[in-house]
């Protein structure tokens, strides 16, 4: 408490969970959740963070797993990330299918998005800032919060794999 100015929070980005496979490999079907579920289920091997290494995208798709009713089958066949880059790790070949935020996906050359997870199972993670308390340039830090989060940031945050967040 009191460390940001009150009413300064201001959601920047959000960013949507997808999946990867190595550039070259067919892509499968994860146009719904039943079809998402029969392709993690297919793959020789999946990999995601690491739910202990406290990474958001790992912890929420160890509790889908759980959730889709597919943990016990998909577990011995995970290659569990303990921090750092996915999709580098599906561009070297050591799994065949990999899930993590689409920011992290996009920059990594020798790997292909599938596309994001079903509307019905997708998660986000929201990005945000505000003015600390203590900000010397208060107003000038508005007009930057105002830009970040402006139409004008849309287009660079798709090309990111983000897209603008509502406050």
């Amino acid at each position: 408490k009191g460390k940001f100015v009150s009413g300064s929070r201001v959601n920047l980005a959000r960013v949507a969970v997808g999946v990867m496979v190595k550039d070259g490999t067919p892509k499968p079907d994860i146009g719904s959740v039943v079809a998402f579920k029969q392709a993690l289920l297919a793959a020789k091997s999946v990999a995601y963070i690491d739910p202990a290494a406290g990474g958001s995208s790992g912890i929420y798709v160890a509790g889908l797993l759980d959730k889709l009713g597919i943990a016990a089958e998909v577990k011995p066949k995970a290659k569990l990330i303990p921090g750092g880059s996915v999709a580098e790790h599906i561009a070297r070949g050591e799994a065949e299918l990999g899930i993590h935020q689409i920011s992290e996906i996009l920059p990594v050359k020798g790997v292909v998005l599938v596309g994001p997870l079903p509307a019905e199972i997708q998660n986000y993670t929201v990005y945000a800032a505000a003015i600390g308390a203590q900000a010397k340039e208060s107003a000038a830090a508005k007009a930057l919060l105002d830009a970040l989060s402006g139409p004008a940031a849309a287009e660079v945050l798709k090309s990111k794999g983000m897209e603008r967040a509502g406050s």
